[in-house]
């Protein structure tokens, strides 16, 4: 409603003073001011001059080309690359961070766990050494003794599947065992030979179980044929254990299995031939007398190893159910485990063997009073680190050897592709944890590719393309894929999510790829760089999380290779890596002042790209000492150079508003809205006007839990308006600054605008309307106000495209229009 309670003539938009007016004053005589700025633009009585026209004119054509400077102001930082009218990827890039950061907030400072602090201990009569989980040279051929099979008997936990197993093995006479190695698949065969031979006669060499050479034929061709008073004897059972892991290494062939299978029939025995999983064994493991051996469940397996280890401990004259008989020990032992502190240190959802066996002795010992607490942490931390180490000791000592070539011809080299494809696939992982499947696999392959080249820069990199089992990458990485969702052209699509199983294996994997194995390095700095420019935002935002992390183990090789290299690069995306690493560094106590001393630097001393990159690195809110600094740096760098940077400082001032920097935030940008000089002033403007346009999952950075989290689709004004009911008033005044200042006012509108049209869904559900009733009315207090909003909303009813119904019109009217006694009681029950 106007002065004269009229509405605003068709076609007519308010207009208001050059210099921005302060919201709190609101005074008569700037009314006055602003009604004869009205008056000189409405239609004329025809008395008008020539020139008067032609001045009105041209400040029309200043007022559009201001208009067009402002709306490029505030465009997403990524629009250069995504093109000016395509959707922009900051709020997945946003859930991205958010994501991976968790995978590496685990309470260690990546690794902190020291492998010598606890290399061994004795733990009563048991001595306990840490290196136990690093596999030792195979047991090649030889008896099984009598008293390690009591032993299995005594303490084997049966997986899931097993009487399958069982029944398979007394049917055929032959298993082929696939598993990854740890899991206790040659305790499950041990156990199966030892249960079908339990009543038969020593077969062979005068054992009922021995281990032979991994050799087919060669068994094939020992076994004995029983005579006819024999018939019904058992001939023993065997285990082979198939290690496939030299390149070229052909596995057996199916006819060589069933001549194998038929001497053991004719012999009456048994045997089990272990294989690893993945492409050299996979035609055995689905074949004919293949089965996968399932992992035995974690809470059993470490359940039986405790009971083996308290067993004989409890003190004299404690009853089983005493608190320090067994049965007492028992369930303190399990409480112990339970502990969240434990179960963070361990790392690992589940726990193979050998894993189980170190846990139960740590809890025993700490129980029975022979290890210190923190030292039980200590040593459960190790573990993911041992496995870490285990996949990666060695990988290509078999590249050093060449191969023979067959005819006289020349010497070659095993395939390194082939060979380095499993560790790849387990880099992608840990850094692209939680993304599709199809997007760590990609990236596995890009690395497989560089590692090769590294290894043998001679030779082409070549894979067979129809060998991969995904089933078999998640089993040799210990991952796990669920269904899950992400985001496509800003619309979520179903996808296959992979993490692996244990929050301590990301960091494990890369510290020991970084700390433990430098040649590496070259490699995965060239892959990173590759990611950087994926277009996925689930690709490029945890790969830049991944850097970060990396650049805290050696932060000179990090800054060197990574950091600087795309901090100054021409594409935005790349910069938006080099900040994110850095602020993932400044996360780190150890790093923190260094960063904030670059970023600093930057912002006062740095390139144009330099500057972009602080200030994106500036809009996290770790990369200065305090909300302050961070805003005196965002200032410096969105005036400089006639405000040549206003995009990117404003938007990582908006930024601020999302976290704790809120209140300072706003103050400064009333600040920056009044300050005498009108760079100042356009960052004021330009930062309110995005404020209205962002939404809340373009800026979150909270972990999950957060107000905010539930109302990612809101406009950011309208959802701390819900949330921090105390922000009201200061947005509301930066609002309606910008919309009663001329070079703002037709992109505060357009703002505006798209706020009222979230009040609500498309199907009539209720979306922002609360946030709505609380700033209108802050916004529009007074009569003279209110006749900009009524324009609005004519002009809205009257959009050709997307008119607004007259029924939400009048609601939004009314919100905006409420009775100063019912504002009263909104503002307390707020």
């Amino acid at each position: 409603m106007a002065d004269d309670q009229q509405p605003a003539p068709e076609g007519e938009r308010p207009t208001a003073d050059d210099a921005p007016p302060k919201a709190p004053d609101r005074d008569k005589d700037r009314d006055g001011a602003r009604d004869k700025d009205r008056d000189k633009d409405r239609p004329g009585d025809g008395g008008e001059t020539p020139g008067a026209d032609d001045e009105a004119a041209e400040r029309e054509r200043e007022r559009e080309r201001a208009a067009g400077r402002f709306r490029e102001h505030t465009r997403d930082p990524l629009a250069d690359e995504q093109g000016e009218d395509g959707p922009t990827d900051l709020a997945a890039a946003s859930r991205a961070r958010r994501s991976t950061r968790m995978l590496f907030d685990t309470g260690r400072d990546l690794i902190s766990f020291d492998r010598s602090s606890v290399s061994s201990a004795h733990i009563g009569d048991i001595h306990l050494r840490m290196d136990g989980l690093r596999p030792g040279p195979a047991v090649r051929s030889g008896p099984v003794p009598e008293e390690e099979l009591r032993r299995l008997r005594r303490a084997h936990v049966e997986p899931d599947g097993y009487p399958g197993l069982r029944a398979a093995l007394r049917a055929r006479r032959l298993l082929v065992l696939g598993a990854a190695p740890g899991t206790g698949r040659t305790s499950t065969a041990l156990a199966l030979l030892d249960e079908l031979t339990a009543d038969g006669a020593p077969g062979a060499g005068g054992a009922r179980v021995s281990r032979v050479e991994p050799d087919v034929r060669l068994l094939t061709g020992t076994l004995p044929v029983r005579a006819g008073e024999d018939a019904g004897a058992h001939g023993g059972g065997h285990l082979m254990e198939l290690a496939l892991a030299a390149p070229g290494e052909l596995p057996p062939e199916e006819m060589d299995l069933d001549a194998l299978a038929a001497a053991l029939d004719r012999a009456g025995a048994y045997a089990v031939v272990v294989v690893p999983l993945g492409a050299a064994a996979d035609a055995l493991v689905t074949g004919r007398y293949g089965m996968r051996c399932p992992p035995v469940a974690t809470d059993a397996l470490l359940a039986a190893r405790l009971g083996e280890l308290l067993e004989d401990r409890a003190p004299a004259g404690e009853g089983d159910g005493a608190p320090h008989g067994r049965g007492g020990l028992l369930g303190r032992a399990s409480e112990l485990a339970g502990r969240p502190e434990v179960k963070e240190a361990v790392g690992l959802k589940d726990l193979r063997p050998a894993e189980a066996e170190l846990v139960a002795s740590l809890l025993a010992g700490h129980l029975l009073g022979d290890l210190s607490y923190e030292k039980l942490l200590a040593g459960c931390r190790s573990i993911a680190a041992a496995q870490a180490q285990e996949w990666f000791a060695g990988v290509d000592r078999a590249l050093a050897a060449p191969v023979a070539a067959a005819d006289g011809g020349r010497a070659g080299r095993h395939n390194a592709a082939s060979l380095f494809h499993p560790v790849a696939f387990r880099i992608a992982l840990a850094v692209l944890g939680g993304a599709s499947h199809s997007a760590v696999a990609s990236a596995a392959h890009l690395l497989t590719w560089e590692l090769s080249v590294q290894s043998d820069p001679d030779t082409t990199p070549a894979r067979p393309l129809f060998c991969d089992d995904p089933e078999t990458d998640l089993a040799l990485s210990r991952a796990e894929a669920k269904p899950g969702r992400v985001e496509v052209a800003g619309s979520e699509v179903d996808a296959r999510l992979i993490w692996y199983r244990g929050s301590a294996l990301p960091a494990a994997v890369l510290s020991e790829v970084w700390d433990r194995h430098f040649p590496v390095r070259a490699p995965v700095v060239r892959w990173l760089r590759l990611l950087a420019d994926d277009p996925r935002p689930q690709v490029w935002m945890r790969a830049a999380v991944a850097a970060g992390e990396l650049c805290v183990r050696d932060f000179e090789y990090g800054w060197a290779e990574l950091i600087r290299p795309l901090a100054e690069a021409s594409a935005p995306r790349r910069r938006v890596f080099a900040a994110t690493t850095l602020d993932q560094a400044a996360g780190h106590a150890s790093h923190r002042r260094a960063v904030h001393k670059v970023v600093d630097d930057w912002s006062r001393y740095g390139t144009k790209a330099l500057r972009w990159t602080a200030a994106m690195a500036l809009g996290y809110g770790n990369a200065a000492a305090t909300a302050d600094d961070t805003l005196d740096a965002l200032a410096r760098i969105g005036t400089r150079d006639d405000g040549d940077q206003l995009a990117v400082a404003s938007f990582n001032a908006v930024r601020l508003l999302a976290g704790p920097a809120g209140p300072a935030a706003l103050r400064r940008l009333d600040r920056w809205t009044h300050h005498r000089r009108q760079e100042y002033q356009d960052l004021g403007l330009v930062t309110t006007v995005r404020l209205a346009v962002t939404r809340v999952d373009e800026v979150l950075d909270d972990e999950d839990g957060s107000p905010l989290g539930d109302r990612g689709d809101w406009p950011l004004p309208l959802a701390l308006a819900v949330v921090r009911p105390e922000l009201v008033r200061p947005m509301a005044d930066l609002l309606w600054t910008a919309l009663n200042t001329p070079r703002s006012m037709e992109v505060a509108l357009d703002a505006l605008e798209s706020l009222l049209r979230t009040a609500v869904r498309r199907d009539g559900a209720e979306w922002t309307r609360p946030g709505l009733a609380a700033l209108l009315p802050a916004m529009f207090a007074e009569e003279r106000d209110l006749r900009q909003l009524d324009w609005l909303l004519r002009r809205m009813m009257r959009d050709q495209d997307d008119p607004l119904p007259d029924a939400q019109a009048r609601a939004l009217w009314w919100l905006a229009d409420a009775p100063q006694d019912r504002r009263g009681e909104e503002e307390r029950d707020g």
